[in-house]
């Protein structure tokens, strides 16, 4: 599975309906749902604001919405066009302005799958790798070597504190936790700790 890198957004006019689909990066169920929220709080005068999600490292959950729409010609379609794309952890939405002209149900399928399609052809992902949040306090003496170490390893997303010493916190690759610790305590002879706080 891939993930969703960043947003993407693509416009299609089918019979003067304005359809308008985004693509949002989302790693749970709730983190779509909030984001849907404010989606149809910006389109407030729209039509439809029509979505499908996907999240999980296996794609185990997944859900979508008419908002309106006969059953079936919308959310569906989008969903389905969403499953065959092979990315996880992304929130698929398709807001529709309407233009005067009914399109059917055929026309409606068709409108909201292509719209699916032509966002997820300028979508970027990755390969879908799992991150653990590790966290750690070291001297500040040490800090500057330990910085020129994460060079070795995929660390992201650094969070620095400074008090009596550096507190940190970041995210790295799962795979990567026992030679990063290892690293570490050579670097410290042993005085530091890498906590791990969650999996991402």
């Amino acid at each position: 599975m891939n993930v969703l890198k960043e947003y993407a957004v693509a416009e299609l006019l089918v019979k003067n309906s304005r359809f308008i689909a985004e693509v949002f990066p989302v790693t749970t169920q709730i983190d779509a749902r909030e984001k849907l929220h404010s989606i149809k709080q910006h389109y407030k005068d729209a039509s439809h604001v029509v979505h499908a999600f996907i999240v999980g490292l296996k794609a185990e959950a997944s859900g979508m919405s008419d908002d309106g729409e006969p059953s079936g010609t919308a959310g569906r379609p989008v969903l389905d066009v969403l499953k065959g794309s092979g990315i996880t952890n992304i929130l698929l939405t398709v807001t529709r302005y309407f233009g005067g002209t009914l399109l059917g149900t055929g026309g409606l399928v068709h409108a909201y799958s292509d719209s699916a399609k032509q966002v997820l052809a300028l979508c970027k992902s990755e390969a879908y790798v799992e991150k653990i949040k590790i966290s750690f306090s070291v001297d500040y003496s040490l800090y500057e070597v330990i910085k020129r170490t994460f060079e070795n390893f995929h660390v992201s997303e650094i969070h620095e504190e400074y008090s009596t010493d550096v507190h940190v916190s970041a995210s790295l690759w799962a795979s990567e936790q026992e030679s990063f610790s290892s690293a570490m305590k050579d670097i410290t002879k042993g005085k530091m700790e890498v906590s791990v706080e969650s999996c991402i």
